[in-house]
């Protein structure tokens, strides 16, 4: 059997009986990320996929495509032939409003010069967009959103869900009200700029004896948040651990090689930990593709730097790879994205959506279109 890409905790039951069930994870990248993410809703949309997910767990941008999915999961039909009606005006064009407009600039300078933290102006900005006030609490019962960020104090995942929010070493708080705003600002608080979002708690909102040791002050009371990509930068964790079927959406960036590297120390460092992260989601890329093929697993993965024609489909859509690596290379920013760009990644994201799925789990599917065919990829 291969590696598995993520491990067992101390406090993972000792025979995980896998579920029957399908989940998806959703990278992060920024508002690459977000946008590429639409693309591969939208196809999941179109061919049922989507309505027998049970999980959906995420990190970074694909936390705020995610978030918006979670609040109007309810208003969705999962009707054949909805998409114009329902699944565009309610899912898609507020992700869309949201990705022209820059917010990680303003914040950051606003942010150094002013009283309040980067996190909190990102936080209202997502907020004021998209989620207007609404809370873990309004999220569904099924299927289970997860948000993760990172814990940087206690060095593992910090979980955002609607029946709870957990670090395991921390301990749990059931039925948290944080803001969905909060939850997804710390899950894309991606270091160095936007990261860290603290999360304020007391300690007696923890359920008693649920952390494995860390679960008092200031663990408890003063929560320091980071990218949950910091720590799993597919989003892999919690739903790999449970369900059978997994697919597995990438966008998440590349480092780029560097001719005349820096020597000062901090962007020495800066670099030097970026090649870190690029071998761990390289290697967990690796160890979930392996799984699929040793057949511990179900499922597919797609990424932004996929070639659609290594899915040696005759039908599949029309992506050059000298094109979609554009694409790919899209700064991890949450900075204004023309309408144009949106639409071409979209549909990129549609594109190997449909080829993965056809490919690896179901061959026989909806006819597949671009979303915006006036804008080719």
């Amino acid at each position: 059997m291969p590696d598995a890409p993520v491990v067992a905790i101390p406090t993972d039951p000792e025979v995980a009986q896998l579920e029957p069930t399908m989940a998806l994870c959703l990278s992060g990248g920024g508002y690459r990320a977000m946008v590429f993410h639409i693309g591969v809703l939208w196809r999941l949309y179109e061919t049922g996929l989507l309505r027998d997910i049970k999980r959906i767990s995420s990190v970074s941008g694909g936390s705020i495509t995610a978030g918006v999915l979670a609040l109007k999961w309810r208003e969705l039909s999962f009707k054949p032939n909805s998409v114009k009606t329902d699944f565009i005006p309610k899912f898609v064009a507020p992700l869309r409003a949201f990705a022209g407009v820059t917010i990680d600039a303003e914040s950051v300078i606003l942010g150094a010069l002013l009283p309040g933290s980067i996190g909190d102006r990102i936080a209202r900005a997502y907020d004021e967009h998209l989620f207007h006030g609404k809370t873990l609490q309004d999220m569904p019962d099924e299927p289970r959103f997860v948000i993760n960020a990172t814990n940087v104090q206690s060095g593992v995942l910090w979980r955002f869900m609607k029946p709870y929010m957990r670090d395991y070493r921390v301990g749990k708080v059931s039925k948290p009200k944080v803001p969905l705003a909060h939850a997804v600002a710390a899950s894309s608080a991606f270091p160095p700029v936007l990261s860290p979002f603290e999360l304020r708690l007391k300690e007696s909102d923890f359920d008693k004896k649920s952390g494995l040791d860390l679960q008092r002050p200031p663990f408890t009371t003063r929560v320091v948040l980071s990218d949950g990509g910091v720590y799993d930068n597919l989003g892999l964790e919690t739903a790999w651990k449970r369900h059978q079927t997994v697919f597995v959406s990438d966008a998440g960036g590349k480092i780029e090689a560097e001719e005349e590297s820096e020597t000062d120390w901090p962007r020495h460092s800066y670099r030097v930990l970026n090649l870190i992260d690029s071998q761990v989601r390289s290697l967990r890329k690796r160890q979930v593709i392996e799984s699929y093929k040793s057949g511990e697993r179900n499922g597919a993965y797609w990424g932004i730097r996929t070639n659609i024609a290594d899915y040696k489909l005759a039908d599949a859509l029309p992506c050059p790879h000298e094109r979609t690596l554009q694409l790919a290379e899209i700064p991890t920013r949450l900075k204004r994205m023309d309408d144009e760009t949106q639409e071409r990644l979209i549909n990129w994201g549609y594109a190997v959506c449909d080829a993965a799925i056809r490919k690896h789990v179901a061959a026989k599917q909806p006819k597949a279109e671009f979303p915006y065919p006036q804008s080719p990829i």
